[in-house]
């Protein structure tokens, strides 16, 4: 794989069969826990962290052997499922939610899966040094603070035992909401004053609040806040009004509510996509730039360079390159049946990927993977090919087809990019092999793409995912929201299909959006205060139903609760750490009991009753959620000298 001359320096133990198996078991589960996420709450969360302080625990605790550098490999091949599962639920559910399918096509989604995770690794290739290495104004936050954790494996051994303790904390809860009824799903309420209605409560799921916590204050107020806009102020003004109709004596009046408040969420959506391009145009030029540098770099050859400094050879990139879009362009034929529609579509693919990709890469350089305005990115693609694709006189199912394919590898293939990058810095700091880095990110890519199909089809035949009329009755006012998948199927059908989008209500939401710029611009960024209002998280919120941002919000809560008092730095930091790994145990334990409990549901098996709805279940269901606020918040504080 490469042509440098061998060292006499013996080289560290570092791509073996232990850590490539670990490595694709892990980006397997991690996979699945944010797909599970993603359509539940609009958010994944990183698996770099997790997986390495489960490959030490293994690893180191349980094997009693195991290098800096293997730990490294393994990490870098589980964080591939998590990013593919950001790009995938942002996408492939709208098909189902449009109605052009009525299940998960298995090559597709696993081919734009594999396609948009590849092309992610393969343009990120060149700009590992000119970006990662030489430039110190980019500091990826997430990869440095993996390397960190690495390189304290000697603490893996309890980080572990933590880690698996919140996970099965997380997976009873949900299985004693979900699959035997003994704790509720949900503390909610509906309040009236005068001919308004208020729908408030909070979420009892654990996943919740540990997406909170590890989001922080900050972004946990700005979801609830955007919350509050749409069921505290705009629901009881449209109920009140009676808007487009709502009857407050109709018993579907909540869902009729949330139908109409989705699309105050979608103008809001547009506006901080739009904002967040126009933000980082600098950054956009900047990785561009160094894109270009960073392919004229990489083409002199045949000389020898250290082992840390190896990429993968040119010649690899481009057979793999040429390779992955012959096969986009195959699968688009197949999806449209039309040569030219399908060439247009590549090309368009081609274009934004590489775009958004050397976007990415800077952005996620500058605030890290967490931060990035992915979904911001992928409105933005979705309106640059609607407007390509009906420019030419496509329209129908066919023309939504075609943009959500091109969205679906863009969106994965600019998630995976942003994950790439922080796992060559963790490997920079940590002395890897760049090109063996590189390679088990394509085997991670490949592995974890056969892994989205299947979860998401178990999760719609056992959940459903939207809450549109055509589910099974049911399913109605159970399903999986997939917020943004959601949001992309609302902008298709109206685009394209017979829908009409209530443009008064997605104007009121760029409205409310273009008021939070100002705020923010004009206001706290003068300031210089801590607390910033970005656009993205407070427009999901406004989407979200209200006991989900009202969770989001306890986790953030819990997070500035934990880091308060006059303790050192360096002991609040570990004390985060802490937390971060309970919030992520908890996150997957959720998320695969939610999987594994689809399974009988999905097959008709009527699991037990034990308890069901009353003052009973109410109480232990707010015990619960105590208790794992209590121990998240104990564990997360600093712990004396």
């Amino acid at each position: 794989m490469s042509d440098a001359t061998a060292f006499t320096v013996p080289e560290p133990r570092e791509v073996t069969l232990r850590a490539l198996v670990l490595g694709v078991l892990i980006g397997a589960v991690m996979g699945v826990a944010n797909v599970y996420l993603g359509l539940f709450a609009g958010m994944t969360v990183s698996a770099s962290i997790p997986a390495a302080v489960i490959s030490m625990g293994i690893l180191r605790g349980m094997l009693s052997h195991g290098t800096i550098q293997e730990n490294n490999i393994v990490q870098t091949i589980a964080s591939a499922g998590e990013s593919l599962a950001a790009g995938i639920i942002f996408t492939m559910p709208a098909l189902v939610i449009t109605g052009i399918w009525t299940d998960f096509d298995f090559w597709v989604v696993t081919l734009v899966a594999m396609t948009g995770g590849l092309l992610g690794v393969l343009f990120m290739i060149p700009l590992r040094k000119p970006m990662i290495v030489d430039d110190d104004e980019l500091v990826y936050p997430e990869g440095v603070a993996c390397a960190k954790v690495l390189e304290a494996g000697e603490r893996g051994g309890s980080s572990i035992a933590m880690v698996f303790t919140a996970l099965g904390i997380g997976a009873l809860i949900k299985v004693l909401i979900s699959a035997f009824g003994v704790l509720s799903g949900a503390l909610h309420g509906v309040f009236a004053a005068g001919k308004a209605r208020f729908f408030l409560g909070l979420d009892a799921a654990p996943a919740l609040i540990g997406v909170g916590f590890i989001v922080g204050l900050n972004i946990g107020v700005l979801v609830f806040l955007g919350g509050l806009i749409s069921w505290a102020l705009a629901g009881p003004f449209m109920i009140a009004t009676g808007f487009g109709g709502l009857d407050v004596a109709d018993p579907g009046l909540e869902g009729a509510v949330k139908t109409n408040l989705r699309f105050l969420g979608v103008g809001a959506m547009v506006v901080g996509g739009l904002w967040s391009i126009l933000m980082i145009r600098n950054g956009i030029v900047a990785g561009l730039r160094e894109t270009i540098s960073g392919y004229k770099r990489s083409l002199p050859g045949g000389q020898s360079v250290p082992r840390t400094e190896q990429d993968m050879e040119r010649r690899w990139i481009l057979l793999l390159v040429a390779a992955t879009m012959l096969v986009i362009l195959a699968l688009y034929h197949h999806l449209t049946g039309d040569i030219l529609e399908s060439t247009l579509a590549t090309v368009l693919m081609t274009i934004s990927s590489f775009f958004f990709v050397a976007v990415a890469a800077y952005i996620v350089g500058l605030v890290g993977s967490s931060n990035s305005p992915v979904s911001g990115m992928t409105i933005c693609s979705v309106l640059f090919t609607s407007a390509f694709i009906a420019l030419f006189g496509y329209s129908g199912d066919t023309a939504i087809l075609v943009t959500l394919g091109v969205a679906g590898v863009v969106c994965c293939a600019t998630c995976t990019s942003g994950d790439v990058c922080q796992d060559l810095k963790t490997g920079s700091l940590v002395q890897a092999t760049p090109y063996r880095q590189q390679w088990v990110e394509v085997l991670g890519v490949i592995t974890a793409s056969f892994v989205m199909q299947p979860v998401l089809k178990l999760l719609h035949e056992g959940y459903g995912i939207s809450t549109d009329a055509h589910l099974p009755l049911e399913l109605q006012g159970k399903a999986l929201e997939a917020p943004q998948a959601g949001l992309f199927a609302s902008l298709m059908n109206g685009f394209f299909g017979d829908a009409e989008l209530p443009w008064d209500l997605i104007a009121a939401g760029c409205g409310i959006g273009l008021v939070i710029i100002l705020i923010d611009q004009l206001v706290l960024k003068p300031r210089r205060s801590k607390f910033r209002m970005h656009v993205m998280p407070l427009a999901v919120g406004m989407y979200l139903p209200f006991g989900l941002t009202a969770a989001i919000f306890v986790g953030g809560f819990l997070s500035w609760i934990a880091s308060r008092g006059p303790a050192p730095s360096e002991a609040k930091r570990s004390g985060l750490e802490r937390g971060t790994l309970i919030a992520s145990g908890l996150i997957a334990g959720e998320a695969i009991a939610g999987v594994l409990i689809a399974i009988p549901k999905a097959r008709e098996i009527v699991l037990p009753t034990l308890l069901g709805p009353g003052a009973l279940q109410t109480g232990l269901t707010a015990l619960a959620v105590a208790l794992v606020a209590a121990w998240l918040v104990l564990s997360s504080r600093p712990k004396a000298a």
